[in-house]
């Protein structure tokens, strides 16, 4: 399963870095990292985490393709 993520366009619209956004969460820089760049897969807890700082649901940030 491929992980195709937005968090990075929702991050800009409120000029929000990496580590600002990090330290919201409760994790550090390179997670937020890994999860731009579609390496590493969110818990449930992380995402919603995520979602509710940018105001959006999961499924708006993140969305999961089956590979073939």
């Amino acid at each position: 399963m491929a992980l195709v993520t937005k968090m990075r366009e929702y991050r800009a619209k409120l000029n929000l870095t990496q580590d600002e956004l990090a330290a919201l969460v409760g994790v550090r820089r390179e997670t937020i990292i890994n999860l731009e760049k579609g390496r590493y897969n969110p818990s449930l807890k992380l995402a919603m985490d995520i979602a509710k700082v940018f105001s959006a649901t999961v499924e708006e940030l993140f969305i999961f393709h089956e590979e073939e």
